[in-house]
């Protein structure tokens, strides 16, 4: 029966109804018509994904960024107690780990300040809603992320901004903000903003002092910042970065490089000089960079779009090629069908640049996920990724609020892409030692209880503990001061072995201890 004629049919039949069952019969239909349409109305229902199993630990980057510029995620905005900002942190970080995510990005200098005690900037507004006012009562706040990341299990990277003196949601400018203190260093922008001078000796001096200090005092995995090196055009109203004067100097000294070289042979300074500085302090600490996904139009052929090498003047390509960094994360956040700024077809570009080996781990732009269409993208760019770089692969989400608050995405990492925890890839160049494997003791009464202790000097970051049951292998990864763990009563494994796993990502000798003893057969 057609659809007309069946709504033609129940038009009649409705004559003789009471309101009452009229009323049910139109609820029902109106059911049915969301039922037929439910794709149209609600769009696609999510993939299943599926889960893969492993039986040996994998190991991929796995990354959000969180920004405290203009209180984009954390703290959620100025002026909350350290009480409140803490269970901010304490959630992100409880969400992140329930995902199986391995790092985070912490933002701690938005511009020229500290989410953080130093004597050198003063504290950021967006923490108290007063620059240089410390929390009341007093806490340091990057002590407590390092602190809750390293419980969990997490590598806590310090990001940093080179160049940004101030932003023009960031408050008043205070007396001790630098465009006070040293306003021979700042330009000012049309659009609010305050900009250091990077070609300016004094402004590398002060931001290289600035990291140094927190690589020296603080616990931090990696430095990090991203691609705000000089400001996009439009920060300006599309004029020239207002240093006319500097560069006029620096020809009248016998300067020959035309502006746009000059300005970047200043940023490849900083960029190479800072990767020394760090590694002269804590050669286990990874320095890495963020720059815009894009090197130059036409690289490679059919790549259209923003040229950071001629307006912010970033040679990213140059820094990769050099290995000035050990992770590069360009900031990929097109689609993989988006012809002129295609997802892989940028990322395989960015592998050929990479000379030295260094990590490859690009951002994406995961505010995609809500929608269906969205997260099926962002899973597809990792499964791609994990294609391309096999067991070095990795990704940072910007930003973290869509890990945290997307339910639909963070249940499909959860349960299908990071079901399987992940130790953060190896960096040999930094370190191709081993430590040495741990002591392991079993105790098998009602429960199997397995016990380690370390040997040797080198400290334990993690642990990994494997097991065998019904003749698979399975792991856990655990935090480095967990140092025993017991199975379920009825869990009876055949095999264990605990490996453990250093700062750097290098894995010890793995010993199978076998915990049922062979039968004889004659």
């Amino acid at each position: 029966m057609h659809i007309k004629s069946l709504f033609l049919l129940c038009i009649r039949r409705c004559v003789s109804l009471t309101l009452k069952e009229r009323l049910y019969l139109l609820a029902m239909a109106v059911l049915v018509l969301v039922l037929l349409n439910y794709k149209a109305l609600f769009g696609p229902t999510l993939p299943n994904y599926g889960k893969a199993n492993r039986e040996s630990v994998a190991t991929e980057f796995r990354a959000a960024w969180v920004a405290s510029v203009v209180n984009i995620n954390w703290p959620s905005e100025p002026g909350l107690s350290p009480q409140e900002q803490q269970q901010e942190a304490l959630a992100l970080l409880d969400s992140m780990a329930s995902a199986n995510l391995n790092a985070v990005i912490l933002q701690v200098r938005p511009h020229a300040d500290a989410l953080y005690r130093s004597e050198l900037e003063p504290w950021s507004y967006y923490l108290t809603g007063e620059q240089g006012q410390p929390p009341e009562p007093f806490y340091d706040p990057l002590s407590f992320w390092i602190e809750q990341a390293h419980n969990r299990g997490m590598e806590l990277h310090a990001w940093v901004n080179p160049y940004r003196a101030h932003h023009f949601e960031g408050g008043e400018i205070s007396a001790h903000s630098i465009i006070r203190t040293r306003p021979e260093l700042v330009r000012e922008l049309k659009n609010g903003m305050y900009w250091m001078n990077p070609t300016q000796a004094e402004t590398v001096a002060h931001s290289l002092a600035v990291i140094e200090d927190i690589v020296s005092r603080y616990d931090i995995d990696g430095i990090h910042y991203d691609d705000y090196f000089y400001p996009y055009p439009s920060y300006n109203d599309g004029e020239d970065f207002p240093d006319q004067q500097a560069y006029d100097e620096y020809l009248a000294q016998g300067g020959e490089l035309p502006l746009s070289d000059w300005r970047r042979q200043a940023v490849n300074h900083f960029v190479k000089t800072l990767y020394q500085r760090v590694k002269a302090i804590k050669s286990y600490v990874k320095v890495g960079i963020s720059p815009f996904g894009i090197w130059r139009p036409n690289f490679p052929q059919t790549i259209d779009g923003f040229d950071q090498h001629e307006k912010l003047y970033a040679d990213a390509r140059l820094w990769l090629n050099q290995g000035w960094l050990d992770y590069f994360t360009p900031q990929l956040y097109w689609n993989t069908n988006q012809v002129a700024q295609s997802f892989p077809m940028l990322l395989a570009w960015w592998q050929q640049q990479n000379h030295q080996g260094r990590h490859l781990w690009p951002g994406l732009n995961s505010n995609k996920v809500t929608t269906i269409e969205g997260i099926d993208e962002v899973v597809n760019q990792i499964m791609f990724s994990r294609a391309l770089l096999n067991e070095q692969a990795g990704q940072v989400f910007w930003n973290v609020r869509t890990v945290t608050d997307s339910p639909r995405f963070h249940e499909v990492l959860t349960h299908n892409i990071y079901a399987n925890q992940a130790l953060v890839p190896p960096s040999p160049w930094l370190d191709d030692t081993p430590p040495e494997p741990p002591v392991v003791n079993t105790q098998m009464k009602e429960e199997v209880h397995i016990s380690w202790q370390p040997t040797g000097a080198e400290a334990v970051f993690r642990w990994v503990l494997y097991y065998k049951l019904d003749d698979t292998w399975q792991y856990r990864i655990l935090n480095h001061q967990t140092r025993s763990y017991t199975f379920s009563p009825g869990v009876l494994p055949a095999e264990i072995a605990v490996v453990a796993v250093d700062r750097t990502g290098m894995q010890s000798e793995r010993i199978n201890h076998n915990l049922i003893a062979p039968t004889d057969e004659h």
